[in-house]
């Protein structure tokens, strides 16, 4: 575990906050998996490690980074996809003391009461990565996800090509309001194409992989096959449907979309099973929300990109929206070359020459 510190200084004029130097220390018996965080600092919840591999590998070191840089204490805590998990969690670093919650909701209605709770308390909260609707968050970070779901519908149009098509939706859990605006991007995209048909869209329940797999399936026998695109929310997902056009004798006759630049995901580029994905640079959006903390913690007005609307709370709220970046085979190395992947971890066996083909050493 590694945590840091921030302290709060008794200035009675200005009330302004001091930040320690960052330190270390072994977890107490009882806390969550970070340690438990003290007065002033602020309390992460991530949303599960099944829907994306991205929460655990790539969010919460970058968070991790940022906050000590930053000499913000933390603690970061993952809900695990259960949402009276991520309300206990969220009670327990309320009650321990911390100044700020972020949380990825696993759904608007749970995490609405998890803010509600948190202003009761005067703890200020952050929505990261996903909105939620009729909930009370001070700011929202994220990246732009109606343009997420364009750069997935022009991706799949780069690699269909303009003739007659058959094209699915594997859109992400019902609940993810993230997952509506991925597929209204998409739509957005693909719909303006005449000889596009849409044959079949269907929500994943949770972003589950198998489910995505037992759906797919279906899909693909309802269709006797006859499907040419797979706009697929997500990596996790375009496995799930790799897989299926594997036993099927079709991988890589079908393109299909992803997000997220995951290992599995670019190794499927790479092989030319899977035509784009969505690369958000987690570094990028870590550091947005750790400025947004200080700000906070500093009783500032935070530096915004933008207002994204709320319909069901009936309000702006104040985001910090980043760009996302399509990823093809041709520039599969900007994400090496981010430090994200490493060569070694991405080109490992069967992906040694793809990788060089693609100029990744």
């Amino acid at each position: 575990m590694r945590r840091s510190y921030v302290g709060m200084a008794a200035a009675a004029a200005t009330a302004a906050l001091t930040l320690a130097a960052c330190g270390g220390g072994a977890q107490p018996e009882g806390e969550g998996e970070g340690g438990g965080a003290a007065t002033g600092g602020v309390g992460v919840i991530l949303p599960d490690t099944v829907s994306s591999v991205r929460w655990e590998q790539f969010d919460r070191p970058y968070l991790e980074d940022a906050f000590e840089a930053a000499g913000i204490e933390y603690d970061i805590q993952n809900a695990e996809g259960d949402a009276q998990r991520m309300q206990t969690i969220a009670d327990q670093m309320i009650t321990s003391g911390i100044s700020v919650l972020a949380l990825v909701n696993l759904d608007s209605d749970s995490a609405a009461t998890i803010q509600q709770s948190a202003e009761q308390a005067g703890v200020q909260t952050i929505d990261y990565d996903r909105l939620t609707l009729g909930g009370s968050a001070e700011y929202y970070v994220s990246f732009d996800n109606v343009v997420v779901g364009e750069e997935q519908g022009r991706g799949l149009q780069q690699c269909l090509g303009e003739g007659d098509a058959n094209i699915v939706y594997l859109n992400g859990a019902p609940t993810d309001n993230n997952a509506t605006l991925f597929s209204q991007g998409a739509h957005s995209v693909l719909d303006a194409v005449e000889n596009y048909e849409v044959v079949a869209e269907q929500a994943v329940p949770e972003w589950d992989n198998q489910q995505a797999a037992t759906i797919f399936d279906q899909m693909w026998t309802e269709e006797g096959g006859e499907i040419d695109g797979v706009v697929a929310a997500n990596d996790g997902l375009a496995n799930a449907v790799i897989s299926v056009l594997e036993r099927n004798g079709a991988a890589g006759d079908v393109p299909v979309t992803g997000q997220d630049a995951t290992v599995e995901g670019l190794q499927h580029i790479l092989a030319g099973d899977q035509c784009m994905t969505v690369y958000k640079p987690a570094h990028l959006e870590a550091q947005a929300l750790a400025d947004l903390v200080i700000a906070l913690l500093n009783g500032e007005e935070a530096e915004t990109t933008t207002t994204v609307r709320d319909e069901t709370g009936g309000r702006d709220v104040p985001a910090v929206l980043l760009d996302p970046i399509a990823i093809f085979q041709d520039n599969v190395s900007q994400v090496v070359d981010d430090g994200v992947v490493s060569a070694e971890e991405l080109c490992e066996g069967e992906f040694a020459e793809p990788c060089a083909d693609a100029g990744i050493e």
